[in-house]
């Protein structure tokens, strides 16, 4: 398989194993390193070499890869191989600090924890040991963010957590509105767990009881309606709580018999028992395509050959406790999906929002759950079933599947008969960087853009083009350089002047309606053991009605929770193009002024060594966004002051009238004069130049902060405006950033916020 320059600079980033010298591999040294240890060489006493060439072809032909913990750690010292976790905490200060503490050995070792808050009681309810009163979930939720943070100052990455409290606790309102302020909880994800009958008290608009974890006494009733509000209306403000149904989720456990599902992993997609964890892996359907069709005896042998490679993980994994050890060797539950979906339609000629796509996304995930529990069962045959086995749905001989192609009841039987050999088989996970590497679109996500740029030096673009759409171009004639641009401003085709059909097939997640997103996810999740992760796209535009219909839509049609996005709604800073500017027409045509200056802003100041001496440069904002530069340097006057300050106004005027800022950096950089200077390794050529840089750290910083000479990145995207939409820009390369798969993560260089 051949590599991108921009698969090969993520795997060098985040991959590859280092030592003080640097880079120690390869990707074939990778591939090989990996797979030597989920075959079990130099570790299994009758170990056969023709695994670990399976393993090695079945991830090197772009076929599968395993989640990113695996490629990391498999062989390494480390060898924790798993991404999601869920802890348990009970009520008492004994499991809260436990959980803590565990919850930090994770993030140490590089994963992710879920926690439920249900089991909680309420603040100020009774503490009969102390004769005290409780501090409530929502106080120890603060606590659990803060110790993600430390361990994060402790040089790990930071981890990222999902805290889920149950719609009948009696701080249900409180937890549905605690990140208003996104300043809060930063290192949380948060879902509220519906039940079906909430869910029914908001269908037929009636009350519901609020139930004390601590009494299981009924405390209050609520109308199920206003709460359900409140949640939409926070949702479209930010995107936070998203909501798991969760007796849907429980309805499906293999193993209620060893307890109920509370939570799930932080991206959503893995529903798990306390101390949990669960292996995923997923299959580039783009491997699998010939001739504009899928090869359905080649996915057969991809899956067939995926999930006895992901059970192999089980026992490969050395677990952070004992506790997680146990539980998971115990159901041994794998989750196997799909990436690269919206390049398969593409390659197809089917439009993401059509019946023909939907029809397609419950064939082929039936497909691979059928044959992954087919394989799953010879492999209990050969090894055992998962100890659990007893009692699960699976040993009384169901399986809780809808009708499709395929006879689930002779499966059904078989398994009974045969044992199997994980409890789950199937989940869409995220694919985030694993996607980038083999060039594929993330799990079965929509395109968010056909075309990306990351900016490098002296102002160069690269553009990062969808190949097949790229390939699309060039055969009907249509690529250039200036297309590309377009495309990268608007993020879609829909407005450019091309052929109808190339525009009805090559549609973007904001060309999709919230319906069909739906759809696309209910389809998915109808042959999924787990849960999808999946994000449901909104404009800026959308209001909370639509929000409602899409939360509603993913009850009806059977997805177990519903994560929506409203673009621009996370960001700490909301800027607006045309909405607060001034017009006026003149000789018919429409011009626009400035915003008038508030009486107060808010702004940053930094220092720029240039080739003329210390410049120190205010960038102010008001509610709208940044809107004036102020230039000082020293004593010094004439006419070097006097262009300063020609330029600081102009930019100013250029802001207040709402122009991107992006556009007055272009302007502006690598401007040159016969004094250069180098400032914090960066070559300042002008003043003008320094003023560009400036102006490009504000995208970079909270801009309530003052600028010192060392200018940290935060772990916060910053924002920029393009052709009137609201683009993110990741800290680590400037890039633009999407809200997709539940998290905000970049295609550039392949970070992430989870």
């Amino acid at each position: 398989m051949k590599l991108s320059p921009n698969a090969i600079t993520v795997l060098e980033k985040r991959y590859f194993k280092k030592d003080e010298n640097g880079i120690m591999e390869d990707w074939e040294a990778l591939l090989n390193r990996v797979a030597s240890n989920i075959s079990g060489e130099n570790i299994v006493e009758d170990y056969d070499p023709a695994k670990k060439q399976k393993y090695f072809d079945l991830m090197h032909s772009g076929a599968f890869l395993p989640n990113s913990p695996t490629l990391m750690n498999a062989g390494n010292d480390l060898q924790q191989l798993s991404a999601c976790f869920v802890l348990p905490i009970e009520d008492s200060m004994e499991s809260i600090f436990t959980s803590i503490k565990n919850a930090a050995l994770i993030h140490k070792s590089g994963g992710g924890t879920g926690f439920s808050f249900s089991k909680l009681r309420e603040a100020n309810s009774k503490v009969k040991t102390t004769n005290g009163v409780s501090s409530g979930p929502l106080s120890f939720l603060k606590v659990f963010n803060s110790a993600t943070d430390a361990v994060k100052q402790g040089g790990t990455r930071r981890g990222a957590n999902m805290a889920i409290l149950s719609v009948d606790h009696p701080q249900i309102l409180e937890f549905i509105t605690c990140k208003e302020n996104t300043t809060e909880l930063t290192n949380f994800n948060l879902s509220v767990a519906l039940t079906e009958e909430f869910m029914q008290a908001v269908s037929q608009d009636t009350e519901y009881e609020l139930i004390s974890p601590h009494t299981k006494e009924v405390v209050n009733r609520l109308k199920a309606q206003d709460v359900f509000a409140l949640m939409v209306e926070m949702a479209h403000k930010n995107g936070e709580p998203g909501i798991v149904f969760i007796d849907r989720i429980n309805r499906y456990n293999p193993t209620p018999h060893i307890g109920m599902i509370e939570s799930t992993n932080p991206c959503g997609e893995q529903p798990l028992l306390a101390n949990e964890a669960c292996n995923l892996g997923s299959i580039n359907l783009n491997a699998v395509v010939e001739d504009k069709k899928i090869n359905w005896d080649k996915l057969k042998s991809v899956i067939y050959d995926s999930v006895e490679f992901l059970d192999n993980v089980i026992d490969r994994s050395a677990f952070p406790l004992d506790e997680i050890d146990k539980m998971v060797k115990a159901n041994r539950k794998i989750g196997l999906g799909y990436m690269g979906w919206a390049d398969v339609l593409f390659r197809l000629g089917i439009p993401y929002d059509s019946d023909e796509a939907v029809k397609l996304a419950e064939e082929v995930m039936e497909f691979l759950d059928y044959h992954g529990k087919v394989k799953s069962m010879e492999l209990a045959k050969e090894k055992g079933s998962f100890p659990n086995f007893v009692g699960s749905i699976y040993e009384k001989g169901e399986l809780l599947r809808e009708k499709g192609k395929i006879n689930w009841n002779s499966l059904a039987k078989d398994i009974k008969k045969n044992g199997l050999r994980n409890a789950t088989v199937s989940t869409i996970a995220p694919t985030g960087t694993i996607s980038m590497i083999l060039n594929a679109s993330s799990g079965v996500e929509p395109q968010f853009s056909l075309v990306y740029i990351k900016q490098v030096l002296d102002g160069e673009k690269l553009y990062y083009i969808n190949p097949y759409f790229e390939e699309e171009l060039k055969n009907r004639g249509l690529y250039s350089t200036e297309l590309m641009e377009k495309i990268a401003e608007s993020g879609s085709l829909h407005d450019l002047d091309l052929p109808e059909d190339l525009k009805r097939v090559y549609v973007t997640s904001h060309d999709i309606s919230p319906e069909w997103h739906i759809k696309m996810q209910a389809a998915f999740q109808k042959y999924t053991d787990n849960a999808v992760s999946k994000t449901i796209n909104f404009s800026r535009d959308a209001t909370k009605d639509d929000i409602r219909i899409a939360f509603e839509s993913a009850w009806k049609l059977g997805c177990k929770g519903v994560t929506v996005y409203r673009d621009g709604s996370r960001e700490n800073q909301v800027l607006h193009v045309g909405s607060k500017t001034n017009e006026e027409k003149k000789d018919g045509e429409t011009r626009v002024s400035p915003r008038n200056r508030p009486e107060i802003t808010r702004g940053i100041t930094q220092r720029v060594e240039t080739g003329c001496g210390h410049l120190y440069v205010t960038i102010n904002s008001d509610d709208n966004g940044p809107c004036e530069v102020f230039t000082q340097m020293g004593k010094v006057g004439g006419c070097a002051s006097a262009q300063l300050e020609a330029i600081a106004r102009l930019a100013s005027l250029s802001l207040r009238a709402n122009v991107k800022l992006e556009s007055i950096i272009r302007q502006l950089k690598s401007i040159r004069c016969l004094s250069p200077m180098w400032s914090k390794g960066r070559l300042i050529t002008s003043c003008a130049d320094a003023i560009a840089y400036s102006l490009e750290t504000y995208l970079h910083v909270d801009n309530t902060e003052q600028l010192t000479e060392s200018v940290k990145m935060p772990d916060n995207p910053s924002t920029i405006i393009s052709s009137g939409k609201i683009k993110s820009i990741c800290p680590d390369c400037g890039s633009a950033i999407e809200f997709a798969e539940g998290c905000m993560k970049c295609n550039s260089c392949g970070w992430s916020k989870c």
